[in-house]
């Protein structure tokens, strides 16, 4: 009833520039004051227990609210245009709401975030401005694209309509998983008892009681038998967007209707709006094609940006340096291997410069492990999930098809000889680490003990510990000769930090996980910024200067390689875990100097309402380097000079809110763009008009 009244308050302020004729105030008034007057609601009624709850006054006030939406829509009040003549002296508003994404019904959460707007556009109507509210809807990317081809493969597999396994069977099954996820991570995994992590996954916690894409649509409230004409792409995009249309229209929003659109190529207007901005990007030179590591879908054969991930947002890429620890002899399951090429032990490292203090090598006991195929007749000792992370990255003949020699576990590569790059003793052995954790690195590690307090401990407790040699079946000479080697002096701690602060903190065994966790932090970025080199050839260097020099000399010298892998796990929507690969597509270049001042300049008169706004753009600017703005798979506009490419979907979404302004114009209203807009001129605007053809 407010909103009835608002209404009236903005047509006596707005009627001029309406165009209203003075009858139509008071009949719209008459309506709500003949409502108010003879169709009073009576007061509430206590109900009695058992009695049928009367719904009177709700079903007057939905009859009330269809009555003045009716009118809003016969006089198209929120049918605003741009003003012919000067600018209206009233000022203007033009607000945007993100346009949703269309794989499913809008839900509350869109409501609550919308209705911010719907305020402030009603707000603004009331005092006279002309107010622009236009709505769009998103469908560009991965996400219908993996929904559709999840129905698929259900309906492939279990019928239609299907046969799902029994809920008993399901949950049984899940569990099973969950219970073997839990205990792999219970073996790899250290953690501190202090902290409680929750069971779930956020993509679980998210995923609700509908675990097949079908049980999800029907929990949308869709008809079996119109369900199965999901599994194409182009039924989701006719299907959402009109319901979100009709939900909003419901929910009284004051939208200008002939301004809404759908993104991809099913709208041939819009998808010509995006060819030409990229072509415009690309002839600026902002758009370039390069090769990076990038966080990939194996799955979908492209890379798994955030919005492409059912869980590990913000992840990104990890480089390390890997190792390589050449094996010397090829004893016991080893000896397959003979005559098969240069077997190595691949180390992932992040501190290249600390090998001039290497004693050891480490693996985990239990772990599993393989030889796998590398290039140039050489065989690479890592974990599975390492192996198939490098298979995406140039280094095996094929890519993302890690080929495995031989499969291995921890126990059997015990005692192996190995030479590693820049270590002072000819031979180091493979020894025990109970600590390792197989889903970071590689499974194989660096034992450099006079800078890793980690290394320090487990090594002590080796030479301290017969019984524990025993249990390995580790040899005498394969650990007692070995002694700390001094290489980083460290102002405080000397140049044996590990030592050092293992003594200070009283650790007494690799198993004092917590103390040792501590005990990293109080050396490893001292050491960085503060630590000299007193070995080697840049003895006398601030470690922070020689470490990029060692690295890239020890890589040039095919000692080592770059290795990249995500910093944790991403699970991509499709739902397969992700890995990093290198990848040769498209980039925006955001990091790019005079396009980020410009870009600063604009943040810097833009009104943010809040210090916090602010400050989180500010943040953006500052990691926001080149952006991969191509893909291969989903849905969306292709890249103009390059059609094997898709545009991804936040790159399409940067400047939509202009194709507001002219969107009626072109689409006549329809938003799908299927029917041109009528014209005054002798000819109709084209989609295909509508785009520059590429520099």
């Amino acid at each position: 009833l407010n909103r009835c009244a608002g209404l009236v308050s903005y047509l006596h302020i707005a009627r001029p520039r309406l165009g209203l004729v003075a009858p139509a105030l008071p009949q719209i008034a008459s309506l709500f004051a003949t409502r108010s007057s003879t169709q009073k609601m009576a007061p509430p009624a206590e109900a009695k227990e058992g009695a049928a709850q009367n719904f009177a006054r709700r079903d007057q006030l939905l009859q009330i609210q269809a009555e003045a939406q009716k009118k809003w829509d016969s006089m198209k009040i929120f049918e605003v245009d741009a003003p012919e003549g000067p600018a209206d002296p009233n000022g203007k508003f033009f607000g945007n709401f993100p346009y949703p994404y269309m794989n499913g019904l809008l839900h509350l959460g869109h409501a609550f975030s919308l209705s911010k707007l719907e305020f402030a556009s009603a707000y603004n109507r009331l005092i006279g401005k002309r107010v622009l509210f236009p709505q769009g809807f998103h469908c560009t990317g991965m996400p219908i694209k993996a929904c559709a081809d999840k129905l698929d493969r259900e309906l492939t597999k279990f019928g239609n309509p299907p046969q799902f396994p029994k809920k008993e069977e399901a949950a049984a099954a899940a569990a099973a998983e969950e219970a073997a996820s839990a205990a792999a991570a219970a073996n790899t995994e250290v953690k501190d008892p202090t902290k409680f992590a929750g069971k779930k996954s956020k993509a679980a916690a998210k995923k609700g009681p509908g675990a097949y894409q079908y049980e999800i649509l029907q929990l949308n409230g869709i008809p079996d038998d119109e369900i199965p004409r999901f599994r194409t792409t182009d039924h989701w995009l006719e299907y959402f967007p009109p319901l979100a249309m009709r939900d909003l229209h419901a929910m009284g929003c004051g939208i200008d209707w002939r301004r809404a659109f759908i993104t991809t190529d099913m709208n041939p207007y819009y998808d010509s709006f995006v060819r030409w901005q990229f072509n415009t990007l690309r002839k600026l030179g902002k758009v370039i094609k390069d090769k990076r590591f990038a966080v990939f879908s194996p799955l979908d054969g492209q890379p798994c940006a955030d919005h492409d991930r059912a869980s590990g947002e913000g992840v990104g890429p990890q480089e390390y340096t890997l190792i390589k620890m050449e094996a010397l002899e090829l004893n016991g399951k080893l000896d397959a291997l003979k005559g098969q090429g240069r077997v190595f032990l691949m180390a992932a490292t992040l501190r290249p410069e600390t090998m001039y203090g290497q004693t050891n090598c480490w693996v985990l006991p239990e772990g599993q492990y393989g030889a796998y195929k590398g290039l140039n007749d050489e065989i690479y000792i890592m974990t599975e999930r390492s192996a198939l992370n490098l298979s995406y990255q140039e280094k095996t003949p094929v890519r993302g098809q890690p080929e495995c020699l031989l499969e291995l576990t921890g126990q059997d590569l015990i005692g192996t000889p190995v030479k590693s790059p820049h270590a002072v003793h000819e031979r180091v052995y493979v020894l025990p680490l109970l600590t390792i954790l197989t889903n970071k690195g590689t499974g194989v590690v660096t034992s450099v003990p006079s800078d890793s307090p980690d290394d320090y401990a487990a090594l002590l407790d080796l030479k301290k510990k017969p019984k524990l040699r025993e249990k390995y079946g580790v040899l005498d000479e394969w650990v007692m000769p070995f002694e700390v080697i001094p290489i980083i002096d460290i102002p405080g701690f000397g140049n044996m930090s590990a030592q050092k602060v293992c003594e200070d903190l009283k650790i007494q065994s690799q198993n004092d996980t917590v103390k040792l966790a501590e005990a990293k932090q109080l050396v490893y970025l001292k050491g960085f910024t503060d630590g000299v080199m007193v070995v080697g050839k840049y003895s006398g260097r601030k470690v922070s200067e020689a470490k990029p020099l060692i690295k890239t000399e020890m890589i040039d010298a095919g000692m080592a390689m770059i290795y990249s892998e995500p910093e944790k796990q991403v699970i991509s929507r499709s739902g397969d875990e992700c890995v990093v690969a290198l990848t040769d597509q498209w980039y925006m270049t955001y990091g790019e100097e005079e396009w980020r001042a410009l870009t600063q300049r604009c943040l810097d008169q833009l009104e943010t309402f809040s210090d916090e706004a602010r400050n989180s753009f500010n943040g953006c600017l500052g990691w926001l380097q080149q952006w991969a703005c191509s893909r291969s798979f989903g849905l969306g506009t292709r890249l103009p000079w390059d059609p094997q490419y898709l545009i991804e979907s936040l790159s399409d979404s940067t400047i939509y809110m202009a194709y507001y302004t002219v969107a009626h114009l072109l689409q006549g209203g329809d938003m799908y763009g299927r029917s041109q807009a009528a014209s005054t001129s002798a000819s109709v605007i084209k989609a295909e008009d509508v785009t520059c053809t590429a520099a």
